[in-house]
């Protein structure tokens, strides 16, 4: 029988935890739905930012016709990429109607004023056509219903899924970076060099995460990228906590002194030979802070210091429909609710897949 490598022994470990694939087949699709974004959404207007006031608050599957009036003001069409990453300004403005008749120059509509208010007749005179029709009608569906803006709620719910990923995959980068350089230096140099960052590994990790969030982000001013720095700059210590750990305990083996003996310098032993027989642990704790940094722009959001609107989050969606749990539209709340939880979820699946996989026990041969 072929002896596998580690790496290939981790997969194989990895792989027969299938609550932990499930998970990372979830985070799969996730991912490739906010890469798409704009691409995939009813609604690729910029920051899914249409309103119709008429229809605030309507029922998941509620369906209206609609009338399409082309803008006068001239609207440029973007490419598909550029489309799919900051979307594709409306050509027309939607008009919710009952009824329709056109004329030879304009249309007569019924326009949907609420659900108890009779509709009223107005007319619209059809612009010039310039390219495409001037008008049209259509009929739209809200999977997920509309939000107190009468925004369609899947266009943002998925938009919110591009933030809150790129929030955790910036924020463990920054925090990997961190956490991994200083604890590497504080485990391998030690003595005053240890105590010092020690120290300040010590003071932060007794700073509860959300509060040193907030002041990191009175600091540097509300904003996305704001967020990416603040939330990375209050997860490292746990990351360098646990590098300064097992660097402590690498650095005396028998191939280090071996390492040493033959002239290599320290930066070239700690990133050649220590750093990889570590990244294991360093892996799951990086898929746990994940699931950490969505917890934390959600939190941030909810209280106001996130992305800031019309850009939609989780956190925001729950701020802005969080009165509406206790009335019969809940569901404005507990729909990106529900999307924090499965996605911090299938993280944690992850996690311990990752756990279970890089279990220091079953490869101690390894070292």
């Amino acid at each position: 029988m072929t002896d596998l490598s580690p790496s290939q022994r981790t997969w194989n470990t990895f792989k027969r935890n299938k609550i932990a694939v499930a998970g990372l087949i979830f985070i799969v699709l996730t991912t490739l739905v906010a890469i798409l974004g704009y691409l995939v959404m009813p609604d690729s207007t910029p920051m899914a930012n249409n309103m119709t006031i008429q229809l605030s608050i309507k029922k998941p599957g509620s369906k209206f016709m609609m009338l399409r009036l082309r803008k006068e003001e001239p609207v440029d069409t973007v490419n598909v990429f550029s489309k799919m990453l900051f979307g594709q300004p409306s050509f027309y403005r939607d008009i919710p109607i009952t009824s329709y008749r056109f004329a030879k120059d304009s249309v007569h509509v019924a326009e949907y004023i609420g659900a108890e208010d009779k509709p009223e007749w107005k007319t619209y005179k059809l612009p010039r056509e310039v390219k495409g029709p001037s008008a049209k009608i259509i009929h739209k569906t809200f999977l997920l219903g509309t939000d107190i803006y009468g925004r369609d709620l899947l266009s943002r719910l998925i938009l919110g899924t591009r933030v809150s990923l790129a929030v955790g995959l910036m924020s463990v980068i920054i925090s990997m970076l961190l956490g991994v350089t200083i604890g590497a230096v504080a485990g391998y140099f030690g003595g005053w060099t240890d105590a010092a960052l020690s120290w300040l590994m010590n003071i932060l990790w007794a700073l509860p995460a959300l509060l040193l969030v907030i002041a990191i982000s009175f600091a540097l001013g509300k904003g996305l990228w704001q967020i990416f720095i603040a939330v990375g700059l209050s997860m490292w210590v746990e990351v360098g906590r646990l590098v300064r750990g097992q660097v402590l305990s690498l650095k005396q083996v028998e191939y280090i002194e071996a390492a040493r003996s033959l002239g290599f310098n320290n930066t070239r032993i700690i990133t050649k030979h220590i750093l990889p027989n570590i990244i294991g642990p360093i892996l799951v704790l990086a898929s746990s802070n994940f699931a950490s940094a969505i917890l934390l722009e959600a939190g941030l959001s909810f209280l106001g210091f996130g992305a800031q609107p019309p850009m939609p989050t989780w956190g925001s969606m729950i701020k802005e429909h969080y009165g509406y749990i206790v009335m019969d539209s809940a569901y404005l709340a507990i729909i990106p609710g529900l999307a924090i939880m499965l996605l911090v979820y299938a993280f944690n699946l992850v996690t311990v897949g990752l756990r279970d996989a890089f279990d220091i026990k079953s490869q101690s041969t390894r070292f």
